[in-house]
């Protein structure tokens, strides 16, 4: 492979993603997608949009990029949550460790690798990329330390970001968990399936299993119990009809095998 071609791919991928940041850039600015990309905002600040067609809407614009860069954390929390925190930082820590392993690469191990034998260059543009690799130094050379020095601290530097934007995304999280109101749907399963017992209710079951298996994390839990056609003809009589009687309305209401009238003043 060719110089040459490596940087006509460079730039076609270049150009792709400068035409997806176009569409972006477009398609974010139109009335239809903003429940999609400004959801939380119109929630919070009750905005109506505006559908009258404006020009500039179909016009790309940098700018929300350098407005995007200029966020700071907190901003983004306090906008698009948590989720959208995180996924910054993984962008952060992935520009960190390509960075570090760009900078190792072009001032350490191509210089070392394209110099490794003694041999004629030529132009760079029409070298093969044979030369840029691990392949074209001597053997038993000294300098092939220079590649273990560099795989090891690349690595090592790795886990350590590893290690912090962890422990940073963990203390958000738990920030993040103790400034919301907590509610029980947080920590409550639903369970089905069942295994029937001859010997236990399903209430007995239940107990049994989260008390032998998930103790720690077990409080209380609800038998809940679907009686399928019943269930409907109880739903649908819940919603009482009325008969006018006089200046009276009689409500009926059933309750198990129960008819029980309901007297209520018009």
């Amino acid at each position: 492979m060719k110089v040459g071609a490596l940087l006509t791919s460079a730039g076609i991928n270049i150009g792709l993603c400068i035409l997806f940041l176009s569409f972006y850039s477009i398609l974010r600015k139109q009335p239809q997608n903003v429940k999609v990309y400004f959801g939380r905002r119109i929630v919070e600040q009750h905005k109506r949009l505006r559908g009258a067609f404006i020009l500039e809407r179909f016009v790309p614009s940098p700018s929300w990029i350098v407005r995007s860069l200029q966020c700071t954390e907190d901003e983004i929390l306090s906008t698009a949550g948590l989720d959208a925190v995180v996924f910054n930082r993984v962008l952060v820590f992935s520009i960190h460790i390509f960075s570090l392993a760009a900078i190792l690469c072009l001032f350490g191990v191509l210089p070392l690798n394209y110099f490794g034998q003694d041999m004629r260059h030529e132009r760079i543009p029409s070298t093969s990329l044979e030369t840029f690799t691990i392949g074209n130094m001597k053997e038993k050379s000294i300098w092939l330390w220079v590649h273990c020095i560099a795989l090891y601290t690349i690595s090592g530097v790795a886990c350590f970001l590893l290690y912090m934007e962890y422990k940073r995304i963990a203390r958000l999280r738990l920030l993040h968990l103790v400034r919301t109101m907590s509610k029980h749907s947080h920590f409550t399963v639903l369970v089905r399936g069942i295994p029937k017992s001859t010997h236990e209710s399903f209430n007995s079951v239940v107990e049994s299993f989260f008390t032998t298996y998930h103790a720690p994390s077990y409080l209380s839990h609800q038998v809940v119990y679907k009686v399928g056609k019943l269930q409907k003809i109880v739903v649908s009589n819940i919603s009482s009809s009325y008969v006018i009687c006089g200046l009276y309305q009689l409500s009926i209401l059933f309750c198990g095998n129960v008819m029980l009238p309901l007297e209520i003043p018009d």
